[in-house]
């Protein structure tokens, strides 16, 4: 299926261009991004192509707008007060343009009354990141993984745990996430547009904010999940998608069938080592006893130094930790 048409328009040219350069370099919405540096030939565009989405100048009269023919407006405003007969939503232009995406799509969503769609034929890959056991470096790999891996494709991780801390970990404080994108799979089932609005950029790396409250995870089954997973990864461009799975415990086995390959970190204590064994007898007793195959213990590298927050990205990617999941890719890609 083609993508549908997004035109951008602003006073300032290269603004226009550099914001559909990035968002079709990012590819986190479902649309051809067309930048204009001049609001005649956006006019005549439109006159002979279907606009979806129009993101113009809010210094652009509502006339002129109502010519070009866009399906739907948004404005890209420098912090003016918009006038109370104003018909379309605004977004503040100078700020990150992964965050002006969010309210974009957040507000397309909302509004285009538009169902989701497929956006291509095959499957991202899944890769599970599980342990039964505390404390083992599972979210520092995972991320040093999906890092190394956004290098050379499109990867998008997802924290499955109920207390991640990765909003002080990022510095960030998340409008919307995978609570969000929970509750409206089970309203609307998959929308492309939900995911492009809560989608953040750490690095190279796409991620999905984890649930706001623990709360949110005990009130959809580990199926669901499951199935919101697999939509992603049949419906989006990602090539692969990253499931950092808290402790889910037995109910993560659902969750973990949809992944092609496990990557579990592992102790050598015996209290470790008699809870995997615990998990795959669970695992076996279950019904789920294929997965086991799928499963790759791995034992991440321990070093004093590892945790600062302020340079965390660069410890996970230029310390042992790097090095070591280096080397695991190259053996099982």
């Amino acid at each position: 299926m083609a993508k549908r048409v997004m035109a951008v328009y602003d006073e300032d040219p290269l603004y226009a261009e550099r914001l559909a350069e990035y968002v079709n370099q990012k590819e986190q919405v479902p649309f051809s991004v067309l930048g204009f540096t001049a609001l005649e030939r956006l006019t005549d565009y439109g006159a002979d192509h279907r606009i979806e989405l129009l993101l113009v100048d809010s210094s652009v009269s509502r006339e002129d707008i109502e010519k070009i023919g866009a399906a739907f407006v948004i404005l890209l405003a420098d912090g003016e007060v918009a006038p109370l007969e104003e018909p379309y939503p605004r977004v503040y232009k100078y700020q990150a343009a992964d965050r002006i995406m969010r309210e974009v799509m957040g507000f397309y969503c909302n509004n285009s009354g538009e169902p989701g769609y497929a956006m291509v034929s095959r499957s991202g890959r899944v890769m599970g990141v599980y342990s039964p056991i505390n404390r083992c470096l599972k979210t520092s790999f995972a991320l040093t993984m999906g890092q190394l891996l956004a290098r050379d494709l499109k990867v998008l991780y997802m924290n499955f745990e109920d207390c991640s801390g990765f909003g002080r970990l990022m510095g960030e404080e998340y409008k919307g996430g995978l609570s969000d994108l929970l509750y409206y799979y089970g309203q609307e089932g998959f929308h492309w547009g939900r995911l492009g609005a809560v989608v953040h950029t750490w690095g190279d790396l796409d991620y999905v904010p984890p649930v706001q409250y623990p709360e949110d995870l005990c009130q959809v089954t580990g199926q669901m999940m499951a199935e919101l997973v697999g939509h992603i990864a049949r419906e989006s461009t990602y090539g692969s998608i990253i499931l950092d799975l808290g402790q889910f415990g037995k109910k993560g086995a659902e969750l973990l069938e949809v992944c092609d390959v496990v990557y579990m970190p592992v102790k050598d204590d015996c209290v470790s080592a008699a809870k995997v064994e615990e998990f795959e007898e669970y695992l076996t007793s279950s019904g789920h006893e294929a997965l086991i195959s799928r499963i790759q213990k791995i034992k991440p590298p321990y070093h004093s130094s590892f945790g600062r927050r302020d340079n965390y990205l660069e410890q996970l990617l230029w310390g042992e930790l790097g090095d070591y999941t280096r080397q695991l890719l190259r053996k099982f890609p």
